[in-house]
Formats: structure tokens, sequence, C-alpha cells
């Protein structure tokens, strides 16, 4: 069966699988976090993808066609949320840790007690449940998700905290969600990280922020990837970041891999 890929979270996990290049030759594609038109690939029979998020996956469309799609299994994602919640409590805590000293001169900053910061997480799904859970242990930590909480109780809670990590899906309804009025809300010398979609923060309010010195970030996804954009301009320690890679352990490449071997086969049923 020839394979059509966007991603390289796979590489070197699929050994004897027949690649392609051209689409129009693809009956599968293997999908990361980029989307597809289906219009160009005519022989398609199915469609994979190496995440969790469905916002790049025309499903319906697909579903029209006839094309299946397939996603990690329950055991596979598991891994995903796990792995991703943790890699997100490594960007706060380096977020809240960022200013500390400097060794060269052996200056050290004052600075305020771990346990008395406030992490505001912005989703409570099976990642911001568990960076919740996580960062408890460490800090004061509040919630609001979309689904639970009124708008009206976003304000104060984003004021309040010391740094905001988000883990809320792709919508219409949550693209720019985080605009120039809810990153003003954010205190002078707070954080923000990002681990679910670089859409649902305005970038261009965001590198007001930061080059103004009122902000800092942390972010793992962003608007277009590879990114390239003028963020990149600011000074490391403003802006972090990491491409793409918080659900990116052995574990979950290797169960991503199986899932995928699997789906395979199951083209091949009737």
């Amino acid at each position: 069966m020839k394979i059509w890929s966007n991603t390289k979270t796979l590489d070197g996990y699929l050994p004897g699988l027949q690649f392609v290049v051209d689409k129009t030759e693809a009956e599968v594609a293997l999908v990361g976090g980029k989307a597809i038109d289906l219009d160009e690939f005519p022989r398609l029979r199915g469609i994979f993808k190496t995440g969790v998020g469905r916002d790049n996956v025309p499903e319906e469309e697909a579903r029209r066609r006839g094309i299946r799609c397939g996603f990690p299994s329950p055991g596979t994602a598991a891994i995903i949320y796990e792995e991703t919640a943790g890699f997100a409590c490594h960007l706060i805590l380096r977020c809240l840790y960022a200013e500390i000293g400097d060794f060269s001169s052996w200056t050290k900053l004052d600075r305020p007690a771990l346990s008395g910061r406030e992490v505001l997480v912005v989703g409570t799904g099976q990642i911001g449940g568990r960076v919740a859970k996580k960062m408890q242990a460490f800090a004061k930590v509040s919630t609001f998700d979309l689904a639970k909480n009124r708008m009206d109780e976003l304000e104060p809670l984003m004021r309040r905290a010391d740094c905001a990590t988000l883990h809320i899906p792709l919508t219409d309804a949550t693209r720019g969600f985080f605009d120039v009025t809810k990153l003003g809300w954010m205190k002078d010398g707070a954080a923000l990280v990002n681990t679910a979609r670089g859409a649902i923060v305005d970038e261009e309010a965001l590198h007001r922020e930061l080059a103004a010195g009122r902000l800092r970030a942390a972010f793992d996804v962003f608007w277009q990837e590879p990114y390239r954009g003028r963020l990149l301009d600011l000074p490391p320690d403003r802006f972090i970041v990491s491409p793409h890679v918080a659900s990116t352990c052995r574990e979950f490449i290797a169960a991503t891999a199986g899932d995928f071997t699997a789906f395979l086969a199951s083209l091949e049923t009737p």
C-alpha cells in the first residue's frame, strides 16, 4: 500500500513500508499537525493522524468520500496525555524560575517562593486535568474550562495568575481566543505556556506583549510549523520554544507505529 506522509514522527519506526511523494499515487495519508486537501489525493483510502488533535483532519469530508480515518488507540492516547502534561509542567516551572540570578556574576535575584505562585490551567480535559493535578504539588492552582465556567470568571483568574497554561482545542470559537484584551489582563511579569495549538493565541498581540518586556511565554506549538515567524527575533528567555515535542517520547512513537500498522491492516479487510 502506497503511503504519503507530511510528518517525521514515525521516521525509522516503519521499516518495509512503501512511501511515495506523489499525492496522486497515495492510498494512505500519514499526517501530523498540517492540514491536507483531499482533492489532491484521488486514490486515497485512509488517513491516519499521529496525534490526538483532530482539527487538521477533514473527517466529515473523508466520510462522504468513503475514506477511513484512524487515530492513536486509547492506550497510545494515554501516553500522549501523560507525557504532554509532564512537558507542560516542565515549561511552567521553567517560566516561574526564569529570573533566579546570574551565574557569571554570582548574583542572586529576590524571588517569591514557588508554593505561593498561582498557575491558571485553561482547559481541564485529558491533558489540562493532569497538569492541574501535577502542579498542585508545587504551586497554587486555579482552573478555567469553557464547558464548565462562565466567561466572566476568566478575567479575575487571568489577572491573578503568575502563569497561565493553555489546554483547549482549536475550533472556530477558540481561534485567536487569547487576544489583545485577554493578554492585557495578565499582570506584569506573568507567563503564558502553550502546548495545545498556536492559533488559539493572537500572534501579533503576543508579540507586542513580549517585545514590551511585560510578559514571557513558552510555546511548543505554533501558527505555522516549522515556525519561522517574528517572535523568534525576541530574546530566548522572553519567548521559550520547542519544536512541537511535548508528547514525543519513544514509548508514544512506538505505540503509534503499532497503531498505524494495525490501521493499514484494517484497510485490507472489507
